[in-house]
């Protein structure tokens, strides 16, 4: 174990740690300003925003030798002993050099640049830049070229980082990034022919610390001050990568990757980036309905449970299909619900979305073929409640064997591909068919009753990835009217007072379910 002093205050290393100072000051409390370091990628010590003073101390004496010059704190090993002092004269007067050296050609045009309001340039600009400008303001051109079909360069506005280099060279392995020219001139551009095309290329537009690089999906579509920003869990595919949802009057405009070093590092693909569009479409389902043969009505919700439970206790004989969308806690309520109607109902795994196969990147990151969130959080549940877990092909078959006559189905699919006339048809035999999904199908429109449901951002409750680490989500936005989330819909069904509270219900199936009682001791952001 080694002592670190940052501006007097004494930061414990540990042997196997390698440190530089922006690492060593950030444990002491201190942020030291930065540009062109990122803990995920090289360093190259280019931007000089982070130079600090460095000396060391003597064990013996205790006496400090400070170096003469100021040295990159993203460059500087952080080593039992080591000293930095990041709030000196000297070194404040470097920050406003360098914060001068950019600004002398960068644009000011902040009042149409997206990144306004969490731009870096600006905000080291109001923190350590000088007190007024001391070069004219001349006229600019915004020069601007697609990089690829997501992303916008706005050449004027790069401070030659090189984040977004690396990442294409270090991270995703496809380099179609590259500095050209030299000196004042240089540029970031594409190689020819090769455009930013790489499944994981709206990164660079987080990793840029400036308005450089744009998001051509939000450009141009909010003030980020506007929006509000949610903790939540993708669901595009059983990675789970951690993301923050950024909303303003419940619509969603972007999402973007939050670091979790055992998931998703600080990264997350343009399949789950720019897959929540369907939240907003125009035609998801509001209102639910009944059908009594070719007749639909409408129904009110306050006359929904009141029916359900008539309906599907003269059936006798039940079955549940549950979603690998749902969260863990909803997917209980479900097996609960309908275990209160049929002790011995039938348990079925919804369909498993999978899409080619594993795609793993250099650094480690994997988009996962298996396209849905809690595939292995509703295994366990089944496991528990039903013994061999069934599957949705599997299931008709079994409805004949157990002489089934009535059926739950929870969807939540982003696609209405995920059923067929075929696969409609197979339960056309029930008395009572009720299927709660996104949008409608061939199994929704031959449902008896016909209920809407939640997307993702919609939810509160947890997951289960593929690693078997179960981690929370949260309501982004609320669903549009007329739809009621699963969770909701369920807790009004087995008759629970108040709203529906996730947490609750998570700490009941914890203390139920073997497989989830770590989550019962405070595991939940570590896994079960």
């Amino acid at each position: 174990m080694g002592t670190v002093l940052v501006d007097g205050i004494e930061v414990q290393v540990a042997d196997h740690e390698r440190l530089n100072g922006i690492q060593a000051a950030e444990r002491a409390g201190i942020e030291v300003p930065h540009y062109c370091w990122h803990p995920g990628l090289s360093v190259v010590a280019s931007c000089r925003m982070c130079l600090v003073e460095q000396g060391t101390k003597d064990p013996a004496t205790g006496k400090i030798t400070m170096l003469p010059k100021v040295v990159p704190a993203c460059q500087t090993p952080a080593k039992d002993g080591t000293v930095f002092v990041t709030n000196s004269a000297k070194v404040a007067q470097c920050r406003a050099q360098v914060e001068e050296a950019l600004l002398i050609d960068h644009p000011i045009d902040c009042p149409i640049c997206d990144k306004a309001g969490e731009c870096r340039l600006q905000d080291y600009h109001f923190e350590h830049g000088q007190a007024e400008r001391r070069a004219d303001i001349r006229p600019f051109h915004s020069a601007k070229r697609d990089m690829g079909d997501t992303v916008t360069l706005f050449v004027d506005r790069c401070v030659m980082c090189t984040r977004c280099v690396r990442f294409t060279r270090e991270i995703t392995g496809t380099s179609e990034l590259m500095v050209i020219h030299r000196g004042s001139h240089e540029e970031i551009d594409v190689f020819p022919g090769y455009p930013l095309a790489n499944k994981m290329s709206g990164n660079v537009v987080d990793l840029c610390p400036v308005g450089a690089l744009g998001d051509r999906d939000f450009l141009y579509d909010q003030r980020v001050w506007f929006m509000k920003s949610h903790d939540g869990v993708c669901t595009g595919c059983s990675t789970g990568c951690n993301i923050t949802a950024d909303e303003n009057q419940d619509r969603l405009y972007r999402l973007r990757p939050r670091e979790n070093p055992h998931v998703n590092q600080w990264w997350m693909c343009d399949e789950g980036r720019y897959g929540f569009h369907h939240v907003h479409a125009p035609d998801r389902l509001v209102g639910p309905r009944r059908r009594d043969g070719s007749k639909v009505s409408n129904l009110e919700w306050s006359a929904v449970p009141a029916e359900l439970k008539s309906r599907l206790q003269a059936a006798g004989r039940l079955a549940a299909v549950v979603s690998p969308h749902l969260t863990v806690e909803e997917a209980y309520l479900l097996v609960k619900y309908v275990r209160s109607l049929d002790p011995q109902a039938l348990l079925a795994l919804g369909p498993v979305p999978v899409v080619g196969e594993d795609e793993r990147f250099p650094n480690g990151f994997t988009i996962r073929a298996e396209k849905c969130p809690n595939r292995r959080g509703v295994e366990l549940l089944l496991a528990h409640f039903g013994g061999k877990i069934v599957t949705f092909d599997e299931l008709p078959e079994a409805l004949g064997a157990q002489r089934i006559r009535g059926a739950w189905i929870s969807g939540g699919y982003k696609k209405t591909d995920w059923n067929d006339a075929a696969a409609a048809a197979k339960f056309a035999g029930l008395d009572v068919l009720v299927v709660q999904d996104l949008f409608a199908t061939p199994l929704f429109d031959a449902a008896t009753f016909q209920l809407p449901g939640g997307s993702f951002a919609e939810r509160d409750g947890s997951y289960v990835n593929h690693a078997e680490r179960l981690q929370a989500v949260r309501i982004a936005v609320r669903p549009p009217v007329g739809a009621w989330v699963e969770g909701a819909l369920y807790w009004r069904l087995l008759e629970r007072p108040g709203l529906y509270a996730s947490a609750k219900v998570l700490a009941e199936l914890a203390a139920e379910v073997p497989a989830f009682r770590p989550a019962r001791d405070g595991v939940p952001a570590t896994g079960l």
